[in-house]
């Protein structure tokens, strides 16, 4: 069993342990703190670990050109790119409300930090953690500031190659060994065949002190249950209540039924895996019974008869001797008659034989 291990908020995440789903609400809240908090108690319901917001420092963040740039559409908040994010954007007040909700809760709240002065905002929230987008995966100096904060570190790896995420995890696991590794498509959704599950097992094989997860871009519930399969002990899924609002996310977040769905078979998923050991079960005696051969007599026959492959038959219920042990029967004589369909017995043989498990460990036995 791997050593690897992460902790949020008092929850330890494991290979031993069940799947951390992250309801992702980014700003499907839409600027709004009540719509934010329904999004919250949704959660809840489903069955989530944690929700998490995304927080950007609007002005600092992008270029005069690319804030003041027109941004009017059907999806828009504002005439403005920046407008739009403003529109779209909570300040400490809200995060404070919000973080207090989601204590009453029960959930684990944090955000992604985009740029320096968010990570010193959450940071001043005493967040349990830190989300990285994949958008910063060479943005090394960010990774860097935010990994020296101290806290759990989970880094999405969309838009990268391998060497990038090495660099990346390097540059936090120098300083924070608190560090997950999420495979993720940076496609909004992200299309079946560029999903790449099969890079968990890349990412657990190259970084073994990260815990490995999947952020999921695509439409549906199945793709998590795969990665969890794969190693995956962390998923992150857009959450929304409405599929049809307003917002460029929308579109391919879960809605409550699926996410609750998704969190319900994660956790079926956890418990059906087992530990490897292969196991044979109460609930099975009855069918294997039903089902399972035993050798039985396929014509009567008399006393004193020697034992033939055609004499032989193998027959539902297995009540009598399994299947295996026909080579030992042929060539027996037998000491009483038989009739057809009637179960062989070790016993019903002139020579006393043993079940093979038992006749085995006598002869060790007998050579100790």
């Amino acid at each position: 069993m791997s050593d690897r291990k992460l902790t949020i908020d008092g929850v330890e995440i494991s290979d031993a342990s069940h799947c951390y789903v992250i309801a992702e609400i980014g700003h499907n809240h839409m600027g709004s703190v009540e719509t934010c908090k329904e999004l919250f108690q949704a959660a809840k319901y489903c069955g989530v670990q944690a929700v998490k917001l995304q927080k950007r420092d609007n002005r600092s963040l992008y270029t005069a050109d690319f804030y003041n740039r027109p941004y009017e559409g059907p999806e828009s908040y504002g005439p403005t790119y920046g407008s739009h994010r403003e529109a779209l954007e909570f300040g400490r007040d809200e995060y404070l409300e919000l973080q207090a909700f989601a204590r009453e809760l029960g959930l684990a709240f944090f955000a992604t930090a985009f740029d320096f002065a968010s990570a010193d905002f959450l940071a001043e929230l005493d967040v349990p953690a830190f989300k990285m987008a994949s958008g910063d995966i060479s943005n090394t100096p960010l990774l860097r500031y935010v990994a020296e904060l101290g806290r759990p570190m989970i880094v999405s790896t969309g838009g990268a190659v391998l060497d990038d995420v090495r660099r990346a995890y390097d540059t936090v696991a120098e300083v924070n060994s608190q560090v997950a590794i999420l495979q993720c498509t940076a496609g909004y959704p992200a299309d079946w065949d560029q999903l790449d599950l099969k890079v968990i097992e890349t990412y657990r094989e190259c970084f073994a002190g990260a815990t490995v997860g999947f952020s999921s871009h695509d439409n549906g519930i199945s793709m998590p249950l795969v990665a969890y399969v794969l190693g995956a002990r962390i998923v992150e899924k857009h959450f929304t209540l409405n599929r049809a609002w307003k917002g460029t996310d929308h579109k391919f977040s879960l809605e409550p039924q699926g996410m609750r769905k998704l969190v319900r078979d994660l956790e079926r998923a956890y418990v059906a895996l087992g530990d490897g050991t292969k196991t044979m079960y109460a609930s099975e005696a009855e069918p294997i019974r039903k089902m399972g051969k035993m050798i039985v007599a396929a014509a009567d026959l008399p006393a004193g008869h020697v034992v033939t492959r055609d004499d032989l038959a193998l027959r539902s219920p297995a009540d009598g001797l399994p299947p295996y042990e026909l080579d030992r029967l042929v060539g027996q004589t037998l000491r009483h008659p038989v009739t057809k369909d009637m179960p062989l017995r070790f016993e019903d043989l002139e020579e006393r034989l043993l079940p093979a498990g038992e006749r085995v460990a006598s002869a060790v036995g007998d050579d100790a």
